[in-house]
């Protein structure tokens, strides 16, 4: 039997099929999709394998992949236990290469670290990195390759690069005519649309396009927007399909099975992330060099806040930042979940810093995608005043991103 929320898929996919959004191959494999439907669990995209199976049989098949891209060996567990990777060797498909993100294939690098390319000593597959020196492959590098899966668990914040790895893969895809298939996951911050909007002149890896810091979509429906808004060089359009997840709505809950990267261990951290993120361009520290990174925040220049810890080095921060150094703030990893981009523990750590002067780096704009931000700390312009200067450009975001939903 269908259910209600396999045909609600299938008709929003035929809706965005109609605006020529998305290509057929979209529509077909949703229609596969239905057939399989036979649990109300939530199935991620790479476990639907009846979708896209299909689609790589006889083709050399390069995969944009990290940790994160694992399924269940067994439906009927709990346990995500297999790689993508794997799982393609083990049914006989003809990988050719694997492509790593930001803290690479294994996901153990520190963020920013440079990757280099090398080969995986699990599978002997070559493996190319897409952060460092090189963030978009080269034709060279696509050799070999007749169609690209793209396999990443994404957490809703712009500056969080998955998303930027995105956009260079299926521009490169798309100059070389190779189609692109996101095996898509669910978005642990869907229900969060919030914060400023990047303004281009501030485009970096860390913000690419003109939207707010969280954006609350799945990054295969951010692909579609990409496509759709023609983001990529020269308005070139990607072949793109999207394997979608089922059994998914913008109101289910979903625990990540596995860590996004080294410093987001945990349900609270991924939460907290966009929030804290903001502290990366000042000299405040978000907890990495902790055990709850990214659900504290502190600094030796804030000694009237009553939480101290020291940052030193581990896994995932081989040189954190205030290493060895008493740090003064909060503890906020009890507190309820967030359900906004919160900045008020950014406003009260500034209006306690005893060096205001150097309290914010050169990377802070970047976060933000906005010089305007940092200026209304400066000038002391109340939260709720902010926010409100955001919203413009929200409900504007909220307008233009509604074709390419899909849950």
């Amino acid at each position: 039997m269908i259910s209600n929320l396999t045909l609600k898929n299938t008709f929003l996919f035929s809706v965005l099929v109609f605006f020529n959004l998305v290509n057929f191959k979209v529509q077909a494999q949703t229609l596969e999709i239905k057939k399989i439907t036979t649990s109300t669990d939530i199935m991620v995209g790479a476990q639907n394998t009846q979708a896209y199976l299909p689609l790589i049989k006889g083709k050399k098949v390069g995969i944009l992949t990290n940790q994160t891209g694992i399924i269940k060996s067994n439906l009927t567990s709990d346990q995500y236990d297999m790689s993508v990777v794997d799982y393609l060797l083990n049914i006989g498909a003809n990988l050719t290469k694997i492509y790593a993100p930001e803290h690479g294939f294994r996901g153990t690098a520190d963020a920013g670290e440079l990757i280099k390319d090398g080969k995986d000593i699990k599978t002997g597959l070559p493996i190319i990195s897409l952060y460092g020196n090189s963030k978009k492959p080269s034709k060279e590098q696509l050799k070999n390759v007749d169609v690209m899966l793209f396999d990443l668990q994404d957490v809703g914040a712009r500056f969080y690069t998955y998303i930027s790895s995105l956009h260079y893969v299926m521009e490169a895809c798309a100059e070389n005519n190779i189609p692109v298939i996101i095996l898509d996951r669910p978005n642990p911050n869907i229900s969060i649309i919030d914060g400023p909007t990047l303004e281009l002149k501030n485009k970096s890896f860390v913000g690419m396009h003109p939207i707010p810091i969280m954006h609350g979509m799945t990054i295969g429906e951010y692909g579609q927007m990409i496509n759709g808004q023609k983001w990529l060089a020269n308005n070139i359009l990607c072949d793109l399909t999207i394997i979608p997840v089922l059994n998914y709505t913008r109101e289910s809950k979903y625990n990540l099975p596995i860590a996004p990267s080294p410093n987001l261990p945990n349900q609270k951290s991924i939460n907290l992330y966009p929030s804290l993120c903001f502290f990366e361009g000042t000299n405040v520290s978000s907890g990495r060099g902790t055990d709850l990174q990214f659900q504290i925040y502190g600094s030796p220049n804030l000694t009237n806040m009553s939480y101290s810890f020291t940052p030193r080095p581990n896994a995932g921060a081989k040189n954190p930042m205030n290493n060895g150094k008493v740090c003064h703030g909060e503890n906020l990893s009890q507190i309820a979940d967030v359900e906004q981009l919160e900045i008020k523990w950014l406003l009260k750590a500034y209006a306690n810093a005893t060096n205001k002067d150097t309290f914010f780096n050169n990377f802070f704009i970047k976060l933000a995608g906005t010089t305007k931000l940092k200026q209304q700390i400066v000038s002391g312009t109340p939260e709720e005043a902010i926010r409100k200067s955001w919203e413009p450009d929200l409900q504007l975001f909220k307008t233009m991103r509604q074709p390419y939903l899909i849950y």
